[in-house]
Parts: structure tokens; sequence; C-alpha cells
């Protein structure tokens, strides 16, 4: 049944081809955009935060220990064996 149905006027279809692949493509891709624009902004913090890190290692001052007590050096020597001077 399928063989017998026949178009009468098949010209108009011949010469067209497939239109969407003669179309040129224009412009860059709207996903490739977003993906550069996010890419390049992630990209300038983790730069940009490097050389903060780097710029204030070098430039501030080293952070201060905290002074151990005398209550924690009597119990660290005590715990090597040292028993503390006076006792």
């Amino acid at each position: 049944m399928a063989d017998d149905f026949e178009f009468s006027d098949q010209s108009q279809f011949q010469g067209s081809g497939n239109v969407v692949k003669d179309v040129p493509a224009k412009g860059l891709n709207p996903g490739l955009i977003v993906l550069l624009v996010v890419g390049g902004l992630v990209l300038t913090f983790l730069i940009g935060n490097y050389a903060l890190y780097v710029y204030a290692k070098k430039n501030l001052p080293s952070k201060k220990k905290k002074p151990v007590s005398k209550k924690k050096m009597k119990r660290e020597r005590l715990k090597q064996g040292v028993s503390a001077p006076g006792e």
C-alpha cells in the first residue's frame, strides 16, 4: 500500500536539501560563553586569593606563641620522669 502512494509534485522538495545544515554557525555557543565567564571568574578568584596569601605571609609578622603555664610545665616534667625543682 505504501508503494502505491506517490507525490504529484516532488520538484519543490528536491532542491531545498537540509535547511539546518546549510546555515553557517554565527558567533559562539551561549553555553560556551557562560562557561568561559564563570571559569574566568573562578580562576581570577583563586589566583587573587593565592596572591593575597603570599603577600600576607611575607609582610605580616609571625604569630606569637602562647606562653606555657607553670602548671603544664610541671606536669610535662613529671611525665618525663624529671622531678620539679624544690620537691
